[in-house]
């Protein structure tokens, strides 16, 4: 049978542990995990199950509700859109440092609610911290002393939790697109993913670096789905001081090379950075799909008109930045590039379909056959480097796909030069749709005679 997830929502001061609890529940490390608080910002999702329930777990940003600040307001927000759906309200709190005046005001907080309310006294790691569990009986939930980070008593915290869960088997996940939306700090990722997944998913602020964990969210469009997940932006590590900051880079890079498409997000107010380049080069070298998007394009005209004191048109202007990215982004020739607005909305209902299209090139997949009639028919030897022996291909088949990867049998005893490979690729692709995607070839030389 198929049945709607409960929804296990995880709140609490910073740095009491709700992320080791919510990596232990969910048996990942989709939250990042450090000494420091206030790491985890947006809602981050996962699956748990036990004894045959099984639910969704939601981890929260640490909540602040008298801090008036910009990124604690938006974190408090988040959780409340969470624990609008939530089945079971987990606060934890720290065992060791007993009850805190936030512990006090949270737990009032989510009473209000009038969900079920479970205390995770946290780091109680031996018996004598399972005595000091006891006083937060005072908050007015059940309380189970656990330790998230080392398993103990996690157990009765699960009992608890799923005590009134129904038994069942969880709902079919959808087949989704998988997408990633990477660039540098501040360049509108997270505005675009709530745009595109018609909610506040992301926390928006004019903050450099407001996203520290990589946010999924699923999308439908036309019957298809779209998990798309905003990744922190990725800065050099230079630039990285904090160990938050560098950990939430390695993460966007691992979310980055799990997925199928990257959108390469630019801004479109300063155009393409030294930093963009290197992401870019990441993206590619990765193998992924990738999307250029130039957001802010608002902005871009508005300053071409203010520099020119007249109006511009937008599709010479268009023309003469795609001109700037691809002298700049050359080694992606084959992404195309979509100028947009994600704050207003202008032009990103055309990313779907683009998306679609992107996703289907990774996955073509060419017939022997198909591909050997198309050699016969092409002049590939000049493509040779000057020089060198003339190049011969003998056989051509496609080994893989996602993304496409070609073996090539020639009648060359050493690798192919890497022009001779963009030559080749680049034939190809007059000849096959293969937007958006890579190329990669293997190839199988003539052995030499003994």
């Amino acid at each position: 049978m198929s049945l709607q997830l409960p929804s296990v929502v995880i709140v609490g001061r910073p740095n009491v542990g709700k992320s080791t609890l919510f990596n232990r529940l969910t048996e990942s490390r989709r939250s990042i995990v450090t000494d420091e608080p206030g790491i985890t910002r947006d809602r981050i999702y996962g699956t748990a199950q036990w004894n045959g329930r099984v639910f969704e777990v939601v981890d929260t940003g640490g909540l602040l509700p008298d801090d008036k600040a910009a990124i604690p307001r938006e974190i408090l927000r988040q959780a409340r859109v969470a624990m609008e759906r939530a089945s079971v309200l987990v606060l934890v709190v720290d065992a060791r440092a007993g009850v805190q005046p936030l512990d006090i005001e949270l737990a009032q907080l989510l009473r209000r609610t009038g969900k079920p309310l479970i205390i995770a006294a946290n780091k109680v790691d031996t018996a004598a911290h399972s005595a000091l569990a006891g006083e937060f009986y005072a908050l007015g939930g059940r309380v189970v002393g656990a330790s998230a980070e080392h398993g103990h008593g996690v157990d009765d915290l699960l009992d608890e939790i799923t005590k009134d869960f129904p038994r069942g088997e969880a709902e079919v996940a959808p087949e989704a697109v998988r997408v990633a939306v990477i660039g540098r700090p501040n360049v509108g990722k997270s505005t675009l993913l709530n745009r595109l997944a018609g909610e506040e998913r992301s926390i928006v602020a004019p903050e450099a670096g407001t996203t520290r964990d990589a946010v999924d969210t699923l999308v439908e469009r036309d019957g298809k789905f779209y998990q798309f997940v905003d990744t922190a932006g990725i800065r050099r590590k230079a630039k990285t001081k904090l160990l938050a900051e560098k950990l939430s880079v390695i993460m966007a890079r691992k979310h980055m090379e799990r997925a199928d498409v990257a959108i390469m997000v630019l801004d479109g107010a300063e155009g393409v950075t030294s930093q963009d380049a290197a992401i870019a080069h990441d993206a590619a070298a990765s193998g992924r799909s990738v999307i250029l998007v130039l957001n802010k394009w608002d902005l871009a005209v508005a300053a071409a008109e203010a520099g020119a004191k007249k109006r511009v048109e937008p599709g010479r202007l268009r023309q003469d930045y795609e001109k700037l990215i691809r002298a700049k982004l050359k080694f992606l020739a084959y992404a195309p590039i979509v100028f947009l607005s994600a704050l207003s909305g202008q032009h990103t209902g055309r990313l779907f379909g683009l998306i679609e299209k992107v996703n289907e090139s990774r996955r073509k997949r060419i017939t022997t056959g198909e591909l050997n009639r198309w050699l016969k028919t092409t002049d590939l030897e000049r493509g040779t480097v000057p020089g060198a022996q003339r190049v011969k291909i003998l056989y051509l088949t496609q080994a893989s796909a996602n993304p496409p990867t070609f073996v090539l049998f020639t009648n060359q005893k050493k690798p192919l030069h890497f022009s001779y490979e963009r030559f080749l690729e680049n034939r190809l692709r007059e000849s096959f749709d293969f937007t958006g995607s890579p190329i990669r070839f293997l190839q199988r030389q003539r052995k030499p005679r003994v």
